[in-house]
């Protein structure tokens, strides 16, 4: 996950050109970039070959600029205002059955976090809001109304923060006499109930950055729609498909490592004790390699945002989707 002083860099897709030739598009062929952002993949799909590419992203503003840059692609980009956890319906609904390529770029994007109105950085003032949408509950709505053990758990689970108890009692505390609506007012309660953390190399990291990935990755319910968009690529890519996805959180990066080494017939850690496991599913996916793939030192340099990036790629198989089969 990129730091916060990163997020007035302009939107750099992060191993791009390692995702696109993961998919190896041809010509002819149907690709979907399922969170388009600021469109840095979909356009290095669109060049890579004469494909058509479908952008999906859940942010209306991010639909409207893929629906700018399919002026300069006629007949070979179009937009999809959805959630990729509803990618399968979304394309289904508009004749799409099935699928060659499927590009996933997880978290927050630069440009959201660069828009102090989103709510999504403490670097700039702005509501508490935090919603890739415009649906559902703000992030001030759960901090004013989540229970001191509900927030704690968020904070440990989803930030991996080790002073969440500390800080879920800050902002209980604060709450009782004013509402935290605020990214600075809630960014001073945290950095006064918690240290900044020391890093051995670098700058440290503001004590309110991981309450405020936990907090938007609660509000988006981003590891359930992360789930629900692998079963989806699972059931939109046509045999012989490929799917690349880079993470940027340990969470997802672990989500997308489990569920594409299930998906291939494996187990996340076997014991070579253990008798043959019987399967109900025949795989889905064959994984592309073993492990993940990281960002040069090149590209970190140039993007200190790619450092934490992991790339997973797996192709499918001819099997049905688990979830659909019979």
């Amino acid at each position: 996950m990129s730091d916060e002083r990163e997020s007035a860099l302009s939107h750099v897709p992060v191993m791009a050109a390692e995702a696109v030739a993961v998919l190896a598009p041809a010509d002819g062929s149907i690709q979907v970039d399922m969170t388009y952002g600021d469109g840095g993949y979909t356009r290095a799909l669109l060049d890579a070959a004469h494909c058509i590419v479908w952008a999906l992203d859940r942010d209306p503003a991010a639909a409207a600029r893929a629906e700018k840059l399919a002026i300069q692609y006629p007949g070979r980009l179009h937009a999809v205002n959805t959630n990729f956890a509803d990618a399968a319906n979304a394309l289904r609904a508009r004749g799409v059955e099935h699928v060659n390529g499927i590009a996933m770029d997880l978290g927050v994007s630069s440009l959201q976090l660069g828009e102090a109105e989103r709510g999504f950085s403490f670097q700039k003032d702005g509501p508490l809001d935090m919603r890739m949408g415009h649906e559902g509950p703000t992030a001030a709505d759960l901090v004013n109304t989540l229970s001191e053990s509900s927030l704690a758990d968020a904070l440990f689970q989803l930030g991996e923060e080790r002073h969440a108890r500390r800080i879920a009692r800050a902002i209980v505390e604060t709450r009782g006499r004013r509402r935290i609506e605020r990214t600075r007012d809630l960014a001073e309660v945290v950095a006064r109930a918690a240290p900044a953390e020391r890093r051995s190399r670098g700058p440290s990291i503001h004590p309110a950055t991981r309450t405020f990935q936990a907090l938007r990755m609660l509000v988006n319910d981003e590891l359930g729609s992360l789930e629900r968009g692998l079963q989806a690529a699972e059931e939109l890519l046509a045999p012989d498909g490929r799917l690349a996805v880079v993470a940027f959180h340990s969470l997802e990066d672990r989500a997308v490592k489990q569920f594409l080494i299930e998906r291939s017939g494996g187990e996340a850690n076997p014991s070579r004790h253990a008798p043959p496991a019987v399967r109900a599913h025949e795989p889905t996916f064959q994984l592309l390699h073993r492990g993940v793939h990281k960002p040069t030192d090149a590209e970190v340099a140039a993007n200190p945002r790619a450092r934490s990036a992991r790339l997973r790629a797996a192709v499918r198989t001819a099997a049905p989707p688990w979830r659909i089969a019979a």
